[in-house]
């Protein structure tokens, strides 16, 4: 037995709709157009809509354009969505119309569906879409979504991997280890100036997507068709965003020009590319940690990375670095998704670019597997453990140190001594010893990795 339906008509005319629909024909229309995929709106953009759709009716009657009655209803309806509810209405693929109308008509239906009754009929588009168009709607939400979530979930997971890292930084200030440059052998450093560098890409990360939050939390509504604002207040954006501020708790604002709002996707582009940063630099801190890991036996195994599962189907005890590998994994998402907004953000033709939804997708998905990755990889930094007989194993044959010399007994000699000590796997100290007249003493100063490592310390003081 089929699916009960129901006729409903709209200005094309009349299609049938599922009887348990709470959208109706326009987003019908839709579902039965595109059909290029099995992906939707992310939640996070569907709550963007919502929120949006509550402000305006807010705004609306402010201006004394919309009903009291009609206005409450039409926020109680959008709360619902902001909830979480209905949430399977919004149905349509993502690969649709590039200005997102039949996303803002899906939310129009619904919530005018929800927000009727026997004693009013609340209308898509006369009451819910009120002073609104799809081309000022949709960058909005695109907006709002990215805000909220990079403010909700992106920014805390962020501050959680530095949080993680400074800590980790002040447990290993003392314990010095080989330096590579290439992959190869360079001077000594300390584990906590290594892990200083992770620290500092995290918080210089954050810096960057908090400030593209400033440009992303500028809306272009009150713009509507063109971005000239026909038929709507003047104000009408400004007091949507007031409305959204007292919601939110973020200071959102109209876009100074509402012509670039419509035309451009340069803000999304912008933080998708501040994203990419960011993912660039988890793949730096994966792969060190991966290499440090490596091993145990015939690696660098300079660090222990807890074991979380078994590494192999066919090999016994075998253990890989698994959170590391599906980080860079999210990395490689983030730098896919950035390519596919910078391609969409070229696509505003004369005033409205084209390509909305697919933009909201990608970020969206930017920022919520930028979350986890970031969440995922703090335990990681937290609980690794130090191999400390390794790190002094690789210092003390490390031929490199010889770079100490340089000064008093000029690089050639240093680098003569450097490749016997290598070639006869000896130490550069007793090497030194046979082939300079430095005393042991002032050797074993001279070549004491701590003092290499940290050669300025005590300077300023």
């Amino acid at each position: 037995m089929g699916r009960k339906t129901v006729t409903v008509s709209d200005s094309m005319g009349e299609v049938e709709i599922p009887a348990d629909a709470l959208y109706q024909a326009q987003t019908q229309r839709a579902l039965d157009n595109f059909r290029l995929s099995d992906l939707v709106l992310p939640a996070s953009t569907i709550r963007a809509l919502a929120l949006l759709k509550q402000a305006c009716a807010a705004a609306n009657e402010d201006l004394g354009l919309l009903d009291a009655e009609f206005a409450a209803a039409i926020r109680a309806a959008a709360a619902r969505i902001i909830a979480g509810e209905h949430h399977d209405q919004f149905g349509i693929d993502v690969f649709q119309t590039g200005s997102g109308t039949s996303s803002n008509m899906n939310a129009n239906e619904v919530l005018a569906t929800l927000a009727s009754d026997d004693s009013r009929a609340v209308h898509p588009n006369d009451h819910v879409n009120m002073g609104q168009s799809s081309n000022d709607i949709f960058p909005s939400a695109i907006h709002v979504a990215a805000s909220l979530r990079i403010h909700e979930h992106l920014l805390p997971a962020i501050q959680a991997l530095e949080t993680a890292l400074l800590e980790r930084m002040e447990r290993h200030r003392d314990t010095i280890k080989t330096g590579r440059t290439h992959l190869m052998d360079a001077m000594p450093v300390t584990l906590a100036q290594e892990i200083s560098a992770w620290a500092s890409q995290i918080r210089n990360d954050r810096y960057r997507i908090q400030t593209a939050l400033t440009r992303l939390q500028q809306l272009a509504i009150g713009g509507t068709a063109v971005g000239t604002g026909i038929n709507t207040a003047a104000d009408f954006g400004e007091r949507v965003c007031a409305h959204l501020a007292r919601e939110t708790g973020i200071r959102f604002a109209p876009m100074e020009n509402r012509f670039e709002a419509l035309a451009s996707q340069n803000t999304a582009l912008e933080a998708s590319g501040q994203l990419r940063v960011l993912a660039s630099s988890l793949t730096k801190i994966s792969n060190d940690l991966r290499w440090m890991n490596s091993g145990p036996l015939s690696g660098l195994g300079e660090i222990r990375l807890k074991a979380l599962q078994p590494g192999s189907s066919i090999m016994p005890a075998k253990v890989n670095p698994v959170i590391p590998e599906a980080v860079a994994m999210v990395a490689a998402q983030v730098v896919g998704n950035d390519a596919t907004i910078a391609q969409a953000a070229q696509s505003g033709n004369f005033q409205l670019n084209v390509m909305l939804p697919v933009i909201t997708y990608n970020l969206q998905q930017s920022i919520e597997i930028l979350g986890n990755a970031c969440r995922s990889l703090a335990p990681v930094i937290e609980q690794f453990e130090v191999n400390d007989e390794a790190l002094s194993r690789h210092l003390a044959q490390n031929p490199i140190l010889v770079t100490a010399l340089n000064p008093i007994i000029g690089y050639q000699r240093a680098a003569e001594i450097g490749k016997r000590a290598f070639a006869e796997n000896r130490s550069i100290l007793e090497v030194a010893l046979e082939m300079t007249d430095i005393d042991e003493a002032e050797l074993r100063q001279l070549l004491d990795p701590a003092k290499l490592a940290e050669p300025h310390r005590g300077d300023a003081e």
